[in-house]
């Protein structure tokens, strides 16, 4: 298994699982499985409302087939979460459903944050959000307690942009270790990984697959039934996915796949035991055309429209 180093000089392993949108009752064997099967990195969130389902997974398997040591077990603080005095509390309920004493890595969800409360999406009469006025300045010094007080070994951003990155690192005790950002050959955010490593942040690519299924204004094209990337992909005996897979691997971006099939979480493990080419790296960097697939929506007054658009410090008003 492949890993990068991260600031601290903690090895973070390149592929990992995630747990977005995988159902209560499944993700828990997806996370057996995965461990199973040598991965030693999980993805979750509290806003995916799966993390105890996780926790008991972890609970089997450690000890039995690896150490918590040898885990690096990632997770977010969601939107509503953002003002000083919820990070605390919302970092303790994680760590309460994981059934761990602390987290490898916590993230910031989002940049914008939600009314604070337990409606995970609080929401005007019309269907638009509603937002808190806490900046996620507040935040990042809250989430940088847990840090002090060893609830948490490192903490880092999601869905975050170039400026954003910047704005942090200007107020940062600690810096952030990780990046977070949907990365595929539609959007390979070369420049945005760019700007995160000047910092020493590593980048992790959710949604590597391109994730044809998630909510969008418009439907988007599907990277796992491009002709070019199958026919790659047969070159190598290998699958669409594990090339896709490998193009993150092999650019030191960790990547986490999503899973609860048993034979795709093997299969998307199983990248380690080939290269791609230069040229097939070139041509999968060719794709890209900053089209993402997680662009989240709601329907306000019976239109579909960009959930955050229209918020200040939504991330993607600027090319990275």
């Amino acid at each position: 298994m492949m890993e990068v180093k991260l600031f601290t000089g903690a090895s973070f392993p390149l592929v990992g699982l995630g747990t977005w949108k995988s159902k209560k009752g499944d993700v828990e064997s997806a996370v057996k499985i995965s461990i199973d099967a040598g991965y030693r990195h999980i993805d979750c969130a509290a806003a995916y409302g799966n993390e105890k389902e996780v926790g008991d997974a972890l609970k089997e398997k450690i000890g039995t087939v690896c150490k918590r040591t040898d885990l690096f077990i990632v997770s977010k603080l969601w939107n509503t979460k953002h003002a000083a005095n919820d990070v605390r509390p919302a970092c303790m309920e994680t760590l309460k459903d994981l059934g761990l004493d602390y987290i490898d890595l916590y993230l910031i969800h989002w940049p914008i944050g939600f009314k604070a409360g337990d409606d995970k999406f609080p929401k005007n009469p019309d269907g638009s959000m509603l937002y808190s006025d806490t900046h996620y300045n507040e935040t990042w010094a809250a989430m940088e307690k847990l840090v002090e007080e060893g609830l948490v070994k490192h903490i880092g951003l999601s869905n975050f942009n170039s400026k954003q990155i910047d704005e942090i690192m200007s107020v940062a005790k600690i810096q952030p270790a990780v990046l977070q950002v949907e990365c595929h050959p539609y959007v390979i955010q070369k420049e945005l990984i760019a700007h995160a490593a000047k910092y020493g942040i590593v980048t992790t690519a959710y949604s590597p697959l391109g994730s044809p299924n998630r909510p969008r204004v418009e439907p988007g094209p599907s990277l796992l039934d491009d002709p070019k990337i199958v026919e790659m992909a047969k070159k190598y005996n290998k699958t669409a996915a594990q090339v896709l897979i490998r193009f993150q691997v092999e650019r030191k971006i960790a990547v986490i796949p999503k899973s609860v099939t048993p034979e795709r979480i093997k299969a998307n493990f199983d990248v380690f035991d080939f290269s791609l080419s230069g040229e097939d790296l070139a041509i999968l960097e060719s794709y890209n055309r900053n089209w993402r697939a997680c662009y989240p929506v709601i329907v306000v007054d019976g239109k579909t429209v960009p959930r955050d658009g229209k918020h200040p410090l939504f991330p993607f008003h600027i090319p990275y």
